[in-house]
Parts: structure tokens; sequence; C-alpha cells
């Protein structure tokens, strides 16, 4: 069944906080960008669609070279409403496709594990939480159903709350996310992406 994706992402230069040191100031909007392109192209090879919704449309261009769409935030104001935002423009497309949101900092996703969360979940909405087991990586709706995304501090709890099933399948990549140079380093250990590895080791995620 089709799935498509919705990535929300603030302006690079303000996203990311608590990642800031992890390379030189000057190159921290590249490394945020360097992060979701490498999160982009690994999806974009899986889901039919995969819609960014900016805060900044300009400042993320580029990752329509590696396969999405991008929209204006338009106000959203945070996270999850940015989320139904974009919800609600791929429901006017496709009422009965399955849905999902999915974090922009997974440098070490692949392809095969993001297949992997889809074959598991069949259908049913789910989601896969962070490496520490208490954020959420990926929400996903049934087919045709709401996407209800609770994102924030605890959204794994919250997310089993509203009967999402909480997926049991390692995916390394998918469940890595990057908040820290610690989970950087995690996520180095794992595999980057060529982006993110381009700008750590040669200062430039060209």
């Amino acid at each position: 069944m089709p799935v498509d994706l919705i990535v929300p992402m603030k302006p690079p230069r303000l996203g990311k906080s608590r990642l800031r040191g992890a390379v030189d100031d000057a190159l921290h909007p590249a490394l945020v960008l360097a992060l979701a392109s490498d999160t982009i192209a690994a999806a974009a090879g899986v889901a039919r669609r995969v819609l960014v919704v900016a805060g900044d449309p300009d400042a993320v261009a580029s990752l329509a070279d590696f396969g999405a769409e991008i929209v204006d935030e338009d106000g959203a104001g945070d996270l999850n409403a940015a989320l139904r935002r974009g919800e609600a423009l791929l429901r006017a497309d496709d009422p009965d496709a399955v849905l999902g949101a999915l974090q922009a900092d997974l440098p070490a996703l692949r392809p095969e594990d993001l297949a992997a969360a889809l074959t598991e979940a069949a259908g049913r909405r789910s989601f896969v939480a962070d490496w520490e087991g208490t954020g959420t990586t990926l929400l996903l709706s049934a087919p045709g159903a709401p996407l209800w995304p609770r994102f924030g501090p605890g959204s794994a709890r919250a997310h089993t709350g509203t009967d999402a099933i909480a997926l049991t399948l390692a995916a390394p990549g998918l469940r890595r996310d990057v908040d820290t140079a610690a989970d950087l380093a995690h996520a180095e250990a794992l595999g980057l992406g060529k982006r993110t590895g381009a700008l750590l080791y040669e200062g430039s995620a060209a």
C-alpha cells in the first residue's frame, strides 16, 4: 500500500541546539541540513512521497535534490502542528494512504530499515521508538486514518496512549536520532550517510 512521509524541519540555523559544538559553529546549519539530506535520501527510496514541512523553505531547498517535496509550514508554530499541515496536504491528494511522520535527524538511516518497519507495521497505526526508548523517530497511521502526532518529551509513551503499536524491529539506523554530539558519534559508528560523513570528514556536505 502507498506510504507518504512527512518530515518537519526548523530553519537549519535554529535547529538542533543541543548539537551545537559538534562542528564549528559556522558549519552548524550545514550539519543540520546534512542530517536531513541523508534521512530523506534513504526515505525516498522506500516511500511514495516525502513531504518536508519547513519553517524556512528557501533554506532547505536543496532537499528537493534528494527526493523531497517542500512546503512552508505556514505559521504552524510547533512540530505537531507542522505534521498536521503536511497530513492535510497529503490526505487531500490520497485519502486512503498510509501517512508517516519521520524525524529529520537520522543520518544512519538505511532504506532497508524503513522498509522493514513498514513491513512489520502492516498497515497498523504504529511507531518506532528512538534508541533510548522514550522518543519517537517514526509514526505511522493506518490507511486513511488520522496520524495523531504526539511528538515532544515522552512521545513514545504518548503514542502508546493513542493506541499506536510499538514496533519491535532492531533497525538501528532508524532508531538513532541525533540530538547531541554523543548521538552523532553513535550514528557515525553505525555508518553515516554520504552528506553527513562528507561534512564531518571533509568540512563540506557537497
